[in-house]
């Protein structure tokens, strides 16, 4: 697990506890529940009770708070578990309740309601399901016995049937949980070997025709040594000339397969703040194409919402963030694309440099002719990140090329001789050469 995913789930609910400071976590979480012992705790030590009561309640207690512990840490630990041996064991902790609730009295009931958690934790649901009402009828018929209390029994048989089904649907939602989770690995690493298979395919089709080429020409050289030196020299020339292009075609597919793309970005900020539980609004000018944003330019863009979004969702806090896209013209009337992230979250850190995201975010921006500024936002006193990367002029019709064809050609000087024949053959020549 990662460290924004331990940050945003501190109890770490369906996941193993990694450190001892994490299962002390849970062992802190599972230990609130037991004020509800506070009854059975202050009969025994009120006293009034005969010396055997109170010897079997201190040792039944504690023999049902371990065995309690044992069943959910193993559960939360992932630790193997056979079935017939926890349903033994839960049973074995309902028999303990029902015996310490006859012999001691019913502020000993509670202690079903412990019983229904662990079913509802350590049992299958189809066993789950069945268990639970079944502690809760061991609560009204061991109530029943005591006429004090029959007046309101719902307030232990509610509690106990209640704590098992939300617990039962707690361990629901913490499968289905872990099924996403395994689900999203499981797609991105579909994702990862498509990519892989693209750019091998790419390589392939780039590589395929150069390597024989060159592998030929390397063969027809070796044949023409040492009785046809210059014929071999021109086919090392081809090799020479061939090989570069190669390596300028696999810089470009490398780099394409490199640049990001501002909609793919935009869909996975989308996925990012939806499970991060953060409202996103989006200016439908980032739905629409920009004639004049290059693609170097749309790849800067791009990491910018990257790392803009990674922010919001790892470090602000924020409940609601905005993304921008508008275009602004600057004092130097150069015309640049600004897009703009914010949030209402912690806003702008104390410390007056960036962090090492920004930074690199900073230097991607300037290979763009672009820039980055920070601040806090306007309205919700969040944080603010703005990009700027230039917007190229949208190409128009040459002037020069639409007034000469306006203007009519001025009529050829009768005192200029026509150039002779050899000057033209002259000029052919020097044109034509290489």
């Amino acid at each position: 697990m990662n460290e924004p995913e331990t940050e945003r789930n501190p109890l770490l609910m369906g996941n193993r506890p990694r450190t001892g400071r994490q299962a002390l976590g849970k062992a802190a979480w599972i230990a609130i529940w037991f004020l509800y012992l506070i009854g059975p705790v202050g009969q025994l030590l009120d006293g009034g009770i005969p010396l055997a009561h109170e010897v079997l309640g201190w040792a039944g207690l504690v023999a049902f708070i371990g065995g309690y512990f044992a069943l959910l840490f193993r559960q939360l630990l992932h630790l193997p578990q056979s079935g017939p041996a926890v349903l033994s064991a839960v049973v074995a902790l309902g028999a303990l309740a029902a015996t310490l609730s006859l012999t001691l009295g019913p502020n000993w009931l509670v202690l079903f309601t412990f019983v229904n958690v662990a079913a509802a934790v350590v049992l299958p649901f189809a066993q789950a399901r069945w268990a639970i009402p079944a502690g809760t009828t061991m609560v009204i018929a061991i109530g029943l016995r005591s006429p004090d209390i029959a007046a309101y029994l719902f307030a232990y048989a509610l509690p106990c049937l209640a704590a098992g089904f939300t617990m039962l649907g707690v361990q629901h939602l913490i499968r289905t949980t872990k099924q996403l989770r395994e689900a999203r690995e499981e797609v991105a690493r579909l994702a990862a070997n498509d990519e892989r298979l693209r750019l091998a395919r790419d390589l392939h089709d780039l590589l395929g025709h150069s390597l024989s080429l060159i592998t030929l020409k390397s063969e027809l050289a070796g044949r023409m040594l040492p009785d046809r030196p210059e014929d071999a020299a021109r086919q090392v020339a081809d090799i020479e000339r061939v090989s570069r292009q190669a390596l300028i075609d696999v810089r470009e597919a490398v780099t394409d397969y490199r640049r990001p793309q501002l909609a793919v970005e935009l869909a996975g900020a989308r996925a990012a703040l939806r499970t991060a539980g953060v409202a996103l609004t989006v200016d439908p000018a980032l739905e629409r194409e920009h004639r004049g944003l290059a693609a170097d330019e749309e790849g800067a863009l791009a990491w910018a919402l990257r790392e803009a979004v990674t922010n919001v969702v790892r470090h602000s806090g924020a409940r609601r963030c905005e993304l921008l896209l508008t275009e602004e013209w600057e004092a130097d009337e150069r015309h640049y694309l600004r897009l703009s992230v914010l949030d209402d979250g912690a806003g702008p850190p104390r410390a007056q440099h960036d962090g090492n995201g920004l930074s690199g975010l900073r230097e991607r921006l300037a290979l763009a002719d672009g820039r980055l500024e920070t601040g806090p936002a306007p309205r919700t006193h969040g944080f603010a990140l703005h990009a700027y990367v230039p917007l190229l002029a949208p190409t128009s019709t040459n002037p020069t090329t639409s007034t000469d064809a306006s203007t009519p050609s001025p009529p050829p000087t009768p005192c200029t001789p026509p150039p002779p024949k050899s000057q033209n053959v002259a000029i052919a020549g020097t044109n034509n050469s290489p």
